[in-house]
């Protein structure tokens, strides 16, 4: 069964704010950049019906450190609070962003050494959107490096369910093509 991007949209866009919202705090205190190559990442959001998604990701030192620069306008503008701080067992992050009406709180616990594997525990709370009525979730990520990337990948690319493939680095250019409020 193939997968469309539709269905994708938001479980994708669920763990791109995710990301922006913890790479942007992560920015002031230094969270480790990870490995060069090629990483496995499983979401599982624990009481979903619908399956968790796993992706790969190419990625280099530039990629990771672009990520902070990237996202951060992004989150900048969506994300009231973006606090991090490192932990004895990783890091915490807490935000508050609003997307399309959807206001999201969430608090993170990052895990693990950005080298062989790291995991990210996400508990949040959504408000509005279309969604409708208030809900409160719990993903888990869970990221491991696979080893170099593929031969025909460049640093950036993301492989999605149903083979869907997309270079993180390009999300600059969409958000330039969306309209300016």
């Amino acid at each position: 069964m193939t997968l469309k991007l539709p269905r994708l949209a938001p479980h994708l866009a669920t763990a791109l704010l995710l990301s922006a919202a913890t790479m942007t705090a992560a920015a002031a205190v230094e969270m480790p950049i990870r490995k060069a190559g090629l990483w496995e990442i499983k979401m599982v959001e624990a009481s979903s019906k619908v399956p968790g998604m796993t992706m790969q990701q190419c990625t280099d030192e530039s990629t990771d450190k672009a990520m902070t620069s990237t996202f951060s306008p992004m989150a900048k503008e969506v994300c009231s609070k973006k606090d991090v701080a490192k932990t004895a067992a990783g890091y915490v992050a807490d935000a508050v962003c609003t997307v399309n009406g959807m206001e999201m709180t969430s608090h993170s616990e990052i895990n693990g050494d950005f080298n062989s594997a790291y995991s990210v525990k996400v508990t949040s709370h959504h408000e509005g959107g279309p969604a409708g009525a208030p809900r409160d979730t719990v993903m888990t990520i869970e990221a491991k490096w696979l080893g170099p990337c593929k031969p025909d990948q460049k640093a950036g690319d993301m492989v999605m369910p149903g083979g869907f493939k997309m270079n993180i680095n390009d999300l600059q250019k969409l958000k330039a093509m969306m309209p300016k409020k």
